[in-house]
């Protein structure tokens, strides 16, 4: 599991939103991603944390796993308009992406897996 910062961030998943004016959704990555937006402090986050850890490791080749600390990232979570913690970005090979709030148990993350990134 990888943590992103504005520069990794564009460079893997999308320049979109960043540099003023509209951007067009266009990722970059080669399979589907799931990007977590947390905060050390946040108790939600660091249940959390250890699930998509597990998950990371499950899901190994077929989705990458992100996460972003929005105390250390607040241009990137301003971007995605986060608020409240944690938000999970869903992001398809194709499509538009899709977020969550709120901890999510493990179930939860493989049946939206399944059904919005088409992944098994």
């Amino acid at each position: 599991m990888e943590h992103l910062t504005i520069d990794t961030f564009k460079e893997k998943v999308c320049e979109c939103g960043f540099g003023g004016g509209e951007a067009k959704w266009n990722y970059k990555g080669d399979l589907p991603a799931v990007i977590d937006f947390y905060a050390d402090w946040c108790g939600p986050c660091k249940m959390v944390a250890p699930i998509l850890e597990q998950l990371s490791d499950d899901y190994a080749g077929k989705l990458h796993i992100y996460k972003v600390n929005t105390e250390q990232e607040p241009q990137l979570a301003a971007s995605f308009g986060i608020t409240s913690i944690p938000s999970i970005l869903f992001i398809p090979k194709e499509g538009k992406p899709q977020m969550t709030q709120g901890a999510l148990p493990k179930n939860e993350f493989k049946r939206l897996f399944k059904e919005l990134l088409s992944v098994e």
